[in-house]
């Protein structure tokens, strides 16, 4: 299973994962070694704009996304131009992690990065070692394949079952199932 979870690859939660965290979330796993692992929840908008997070951020409506449970004192950023930042780190085709944040405001004051370019998130989601595997024995995720779309074109309260349906077979009629059983 082990080999299975890797940076690059999606953490989709099952649809009775009750931990208010991850429930119906999709996470973009960044890292993984035998330390643990680190990630992005893609799908938890935060009603906030960088400028008040970062007082001389420049202006931006980019996205601000609650990243998961772990440091919310902390921002972090995924993006689609890797080769403008540098110190990025390419996790899946065309979408980076980090980068030169100095640099980016710069870029950001000046144009070069637009506001769809970039997701900035509050917090990320760790695991420590070994965490990950046992929940995934437990069911708690299922694993899929990144697209950039999913980060940069799907909106996120969508991005769920979007994620399921696209994995096809018996996760297309998962994807369905209404939020609260009471609804079945």
């Amino acid at each position: 299973m082990s080999t299975l979870i890797q940076a690059g690859k999606l953490l989709i939660a099952e649809p009775f994962m009750l931990d208010p965290n991850f429930k119906r979330t999709v996470v973009l796993i960044c890292e993984h070694h035998e330390e643990g692992t680190t990630g992005f929840v893609l799908n938890r908008p935060l009603n906030m704009k960088m400028e008040e997070l970062i007082s001389d951020f420049p202006e931006t409506k980019a996205s601000v996304l609650v990243g998961g449970p772990v440091a919310t004192d902390t921002i972090h950023y995924l993006h689609n131009v890797g080769n403008l930042l540098e110190d990025s780190i390419e996790v899946s085709q065309g979408v980076y992690w980090g980068g030169d944040f100095t640099k980016l405001k710069f870029l950001m004051e000046n144009g070069l990065i637009k506001d769809d370019n970039i997701k900035f998130f509050v917090g990320y989601s760790g695991w420590s070692a070994g965490q990950l595997e046992e929940e995934m024995k437990e069911g708690s995720w299922v694993l899929g394949d990144m697209d950039a779309n999913y980060l940069f074109r799907t909106k996120p309260f969508v991005l769920w079952q979007t994620v399921l349906h696209n994995k096809g077979d018996a996760y297309t009629v998962i994807a369905q199932m209404p939020d609260s059983i009471s609804l079945n």
